[in-house]
């Protein structure tokens, strides 16, 4: 450990002296290209040069931070527009022409000949359907036309009060019947003029009624196989319901691109990727079960759950603060319990209670001894749904913890870069060695995701820390944005209400240094986020790509007083649990 310590010693001093080398240079992150066609005028040239070198564009001087970090912003006129960036230091000099090309966005005109000019779809994507499943289109042609789609069904043009004054824009949907029995198919869609002149063009997407002979059950494969509530998506993913067993059977009830749409009871529906799932033969049971005996006991460190079931039926799980409580939803379920047995072992469940809240909802309340949430894991042995309960630590100081300490990104997953071309992997393998060194001295023993420049995937870390069973985990990241000057600030971030505590007490310790407030966020969908096994938090400290942020956290004393101030954090979490 101590080589590797020299060794990034040698990295940071190395990199410090390539920005400090006499010979002048310029190196940018943003643009990348010397010649750059924009369909917006606001842009930033955002790049680095020596720490002594001074920095004129077109003439004007720019601030060179000590770090070597400089950037402007433009706001450019339409048309070709060049600026010339100088750098000199003592009587040398180098110059980089970067070139942009504006071009306003064309303006939006209706449809001025019959035709169609688009078709848009919802849900998006080939589709599965089945009776009773609603085809919604949209469609820019001719306006006072007569638009109809499969089986004549008419599309409606909308008021232009409606369409930002756009003529032309036609809705409707088309709701699939029992008599309906296309296979794959684009659908057509036609434009009639006054004169009874047609143009049919079909969508991009492909339609089919589900087989009655296909198959309408699967089963979950793989430790972490998740379900979402919908469709939507960004960059961190669809909207989790949660993480499930394998072997879990799910009704299929159709497709949208490349998820099978789940129907879970018959007032919820969700979605899984095709590549989660293994389709089962046609005949097999679809999900459903009464619930048998149940145990419920606890060892030194959790207690469990046992209820008898006779299939692996999906589930979702969630908690409430004030009091603390675990809610367990079962899938498909239907109570047929008539005595639960207790034993003086289970610890740190107060009381259990169970409601039939729908024909196919099975829920369970557990109600918990402290108010923190220690974590909680649903699982399957055989055909028995355990939840696993784990027990507030007896003894909350540090040295009788286990916590593990994420270093976001790493390997070909670079992350976030600054304006010195310091990318997020590095800063975050740095402060996440401090942390560790920190917490150890407190005597906690800490589990580390990586200590070296080397790429773990998310789900090989989550997978590596439920078989480590942390009692906290940690992840350190930096947040970027396209504006170097005023997007900052430090943040931090949970996703199940009993972990926020943790992430609130390091925020508010991260707020110490003077940093400006981005937020403690809820409900975050982050991977590292997403375990219900232990308390966790992330933190976002700081923005990489604020120059100024930049210039702090390139600072090996600030990465230093930022891992303090994140032990102080749990330490007033940690201190916080002692009377609850």
């Amino acid at each position: 450990m101590k080589f590797f310590f020299s060794l990034l010693f040698l990295l940071i001093v190395g990199f410090t002296f390539s920005q400090t080398t006499d010979k002048p240079f310029i190196r940018l992150v943003q643009p990348f290209k010397d010649t750059n066609p924009v369909a917006w005028s606001g842009n930033f040239i955002i790049g680095s040069t020596c720490k002594n070198c001074a920095v004129t564009v077109d003439g004007k001087p720019v601030k060179v931070f000590s770090t070597g970090a400089f950037a402007i912003e433009l706001n450019l006129k339409p048309g070709d527009t060049s600026f010339t960036i100088l750098s000199t230091l003592s009587g040398k000099s180098v110059t980089k022409k970067i070139n942009y090309s504006y071009t306003l966005p064309k303006p939006a005109e209706p449809v001025k000949v019959l035709d169609i000019e688009s078709i848009e779809t919802y849900p998006e994507g080939n589709l599965i359907v089945l009776p009773g499943d609603r085809i919604k289109f949209k469609v820019k042609a001719l306006t006072h036309c007569v638009v109809s789609t499969f089986q004549d069904t008419r599309l409606y043009e909308l008021p232009v009060s409606q369409t930002k004054g756009m003529p032309g824009i036609y809705q409707g949907e088309y709701i699939v019947k029992a008599t309906d029995s296309f296979a794959v198919m684009k659908i057509p869609i036609t434009v009639t003029d006054s004169l009874n002149n047609k143009v049919t063009k079909e969508t991009k997407q492909t339609y089919s009624v589900m087989s009655p002979f296909a198959s309408d059950v699967a089963i979950t494969k793989g430790r972490l196989a998740h379900l979402e509530y919908g469709l939507g998506d960004d960059r961190l993913g669809g909207a989790k319901v949660g993480y499930i067993d394998s072997n879990i059977v799910l009704k299929i009830v159709g497709k949208v691109s490349t998820h099978y749409k789940v129907q879970l009871a018959k007032s919820r529906i969700a979605y899984i990727p095709e590549e989660l799932v293994t389709l089962m033969p046609k005949g097999t049971f679809t999900p459903e079960s009464l619930t048998a005996k149940w145990n419920v006991y606890g060892d030194e460190k959790y207690d469990y759950i046992k209820v008898g079931l006779f299939a692996r039926l999906p589930y979702q799980s969630f908690q409430l603060t004030d009091p603390s409580t675990i809610v367990v939803d079962i899938f498909g379920a239907t109570n047929n319990t008539n005595w639960i047995t207790q034993l003086q072992t289970a610890t740190e469940i107060k009381k259990i209670d169970y409601e039939q809240v729908a024909d196919d909802i099975f829920r369970i309340t557990i109600s918990l001894k402290h108010a923190q949430h220690w974590g909680h894991l649903v699982y399957y042995n055989g055909n028995t749904l355990i939840i696993r309960v784990k027990h507030q630590p007896e003894n909350l100081s540090l040295n009788n913890l286990t916590i593990a300490v994420d270093a976001g990104h790493g390997g070909t997953n670079n992350g976030a870069v600054g304006a010195t071309g310091i990318y997020e992997k590095e800063i975050t393998l740095a402060v996440a060695l401090k942390l560790q060194n920190a917490l150890e001295k407190e005597g906690a023993k800490v589990i580390m995701t990586r200590t070296k420049e080397e790429f773990f995937d998310n789900k090989e870390r989550i997978l590596f820390y439920r078989d480590s069973l942390p009692d906290l985990l940690l992840s350190v990241h930096l947040n970027s944005s396209e504006d170097p000057f005023r997007s900052g600030g430090t943040s931090t971030y949970y996703r199940y209400i009993g972990y926020r505590n943790l992430s609130m007490d390091i925020y508010k310790r991260m707020l110490e240094l003077g940093l400006k407030e981005y937020g403690n966020i809820g409900s975050f969908n982050f991977m590292l986020n997403s375990p219900t096994e232990y308390p966790n938090a992330l933190i976002e400290t700081l923005f990489l790509s604020n120059l100024e942020e930049e210039e702090k956290i390139l600072d090996e004393n600030y990465q230093q007083q930022m891992a303090d101030k994140i032990v102080l954090g749990v330490k007033d979490f940690l201190e916080g649990c002692k009377d609850k």
